[in-house]
């Protein structure tokens, strides 16, 4: 588990938000508190947000740019594309991050072992808070009338106060 972050994504009632804080750790310091780890790309009709090593969080977003701009802005096609030679380049490999990658239509998380996860219910986490944001998300989800940006906020908010590599500098984005 990356010990770096917490990037959350909610597709609900027609809208996908995808937020995260701005911690920026290494060993078990605190280096940066407003880090921005949510980036809008294709003529702002994608968003990603990406945990793990920075650096190389930056030199796959830049792979999967380059992917979405030669699919046309098709987010599962550039993904697909994306995986692949994550897992077979011999340096691509060795990268040590996550990407959770949203469209209007799509989320998906991509790994540098090969995985494309769409989740079941709209919902994805990742960094070392994923889970407990992810768990956070689905009860607000299922309890409450908050829109999906709103879920997002209050779910990394609940994982701020439990996760100590995560703070409460939140950044939102959304597509309607």
């Amino acid at each position: 588990m990356f010990k770096s972050t917490t990037i959350l994504s909610v597709r609900h009632k027609g809208v996908v938000a995808i937020g995260g804080d701005g911690q920026v750790t290494m060993s078990s310091f605190v280096v940066k508190k407003e880090a921005c780890k949510i980036r809008k790309l294709y003529h702002e009709k994608v968003i990603v947000g990406f945990a793990g090593s920075a650096a190389d969080a930056f030199a796959l977003l830049e792979r999967f740019e380059s992917k979405l701009e030669k699919f046309q802005g098709n987010v599962l096609r550039s993904a697909h594309e994306l995986a692949k030679d994550w897992r077979t380049d011999k340096v691509l490999r060795r990268l040590e991050s996550l990407l959770i990658a949203v469209d209007k239509d799509c989320s998906l998380l991509v790994s540098g072992n090969g995985e494309l996860i769409e989740p079941d219910d709209g919902i994805l986490g990742i960094g070392s808070g994923g889970q407990f944001a992810t768990a956070a998300a689905r009860a607000l989800v299922a309890h409450s009338e908050l829109s999906a940006r709103e879920i997002v906020e209050e779910a990394l908010k609940i994982t701020a106060e439990i996760c100590v590599y995560t703070n409460a500098n939140i950044r939102v984005e959304e597509i309607k």
